[in-house]
């Protein structure tokens, strides 16, 4: 760009930010200032909202939406999108197909229709589904490979190859297996023979348990809809048995469901208190072999109900021998809020309690599945692990 086009840009990007006349402007940008000051200018302009459209004119509004998504990239129009919902009121237009057609589509969308979707007329409903189902399928394309090759990696130590793949090799003894092939001109091993882990076979009766337990709290939407998605991806893998529980003030078993995880968000009802000890003793219930078990109780820890009884429950599952691990929030979306106190009560019992990113999931299951130290997993990925130094003991 020379320096004549970015001093004309530089000038165009100050005269919509001080808000010039329109008269000032082109037509394009005449149209985005309006599109901006209709959400962000005085009160009175941004009840009207844009030229034209209030909230019982869907079809000014998805114009309007329209305009923000042609001006600014996806994760700018994401934010303008939410604002608008807050600041207009707009939650009721979710239910007019047409504006659901216009909306940028994320995740916070999926979470707007499912607390929507009691109310929506069934031609909304069903504009709805199509819109979270092309979300979903977004969601499970991005993080199915990684998922699938992290829990597919669990190996067995215990039995070596020569015919390793790339992943399992075992360096230290490929190295000490090939010294005679030292080059020194090259300043390094060539290895003839590769050296490595044979990758575990199961039978149906050795897989791995998985039970994620999810608190459906208003604060957890974000959190319960990345748990579904991953519940759905590792149910639809040979190598573990997945089961979903989610709950509020009642316990609801979401297993049956994970085929088709958009009929499963439609399950969800988002919001509302919670009542965390009866969830922990259902989800108990569900684990058949202990000792092949793996427990994700995500949640904030503002829990409901006997506190007393939840601490016991987590601490003898852990003495049974399940793997238990508490995720704070399963969300990109910043540093999380939680109840530090119950949070470090349940670290004191040697769980592993941390916030975790849709991104680092996939490794922390595998690690959990090969049963590494999750704490040091956590921190090799500067993970912050609530510590337990200062927790009351429990009987």
């Amino acid at each position: 760009m020379s320096d004549d086009t970015e001093a004309v840009e530089r000038d165009r990007r100050w005269r919509l930010a001080i808000g010039v006349e329109s008269d000032q402007l082109d037509s394009d940008d005449r149209r985005l200032s309006l599109a901006l000051s209709a959400l962000y200018g005085d009160d009175s302009d941004s009840k009207k909202g844009p030229v034209g459209f209030g909230r019982s004119n869907p079809k000014a509004l998805s114009t309007w939406m329209g305009d923000i998504r042609a001006y600014f990239p996806a994760p700018v129009v994401q934010i303008v999108q939410r604002d608008a919902f807050t600041r207009l009121n707009l939650k009721q237009m979710l239910m007019e197909p047409e504006f659901l057609a216009a909306v940028e589509q994320d995740i916070n969308l999926v979470a707007d229709l499912i607390s929507l979707k009691a109310v929506m007329p069934d031609k909304s409903k069903d504009m709805a589904r199509t819109v979270i189902a092309n979300i979903v399928a977004q969601l499970v394309e991005k993080l199915e490979a990684k998922t699938a090759e992290a829990i597919r990696g669990a190996v067995d130590r215990s039995q070596r190859t020569f015919h390793p793949r790339d992943r399992d090799i075992d360096w230290p003894r490929t190295i000490s297996a090939n010294l005679r092939n030292y080059q020194p001109e090259y300043g390094t091993v060539v290895p003839e023979k590769l050296v490595g882990f044979r990758r575990k076979t199961r039978r149906l009766v050795d897989l791995d348990e998985v039970v994620l337990c999810v608190d459906q709290s208003g604060s957890m939407t974000t959190s319960v809809i990345y748990a579904s998605i991953f519940s759905a991806v590792m149910a639809s893998l040979p190598v573990v048995s997945t089961k979903l529980v989610c709950y509020d003030t009642t316990v609801v078993d979401l297993t049956d469901q994970l085929a088709d995880p958009v009929d499963m968000l439609f399950g969800i009802q988002l919001g509302g208190g919670n009542d965390d000890d009866p969830a922990l003793a259902y989800s108990a219930n569900l684990i058949e072999r202990p000792s092949k078990a793996h427990f994700i109780w995500i949640s904030d820890l503002y829990v409901g109900g006997d506190e007393k009884s939840m601490l016991q429950r987590l601490a003898a599952l852990v003495r049974s021998g399940v793997n238990v691990i508490v995720l704070l929030a399963l969300t990109d979306q910043g540093r999380p809020s939680y109840n530090h106190e119950m949070a470090a009560q349940i670290a004191g019992l040697g769980i592993p309690c941390f916030a975790c990113t849709p991104d680092q999931f996939p490794d922390m299951m595998g690690a959990a599945l090969r049963r590494d130290d999750i704490a040091a997993w956590a921190a090799s990925t500067d993970i912050k692990v609530v510590r337990g130094d200062e927790a009351p003991a429990v009987s």
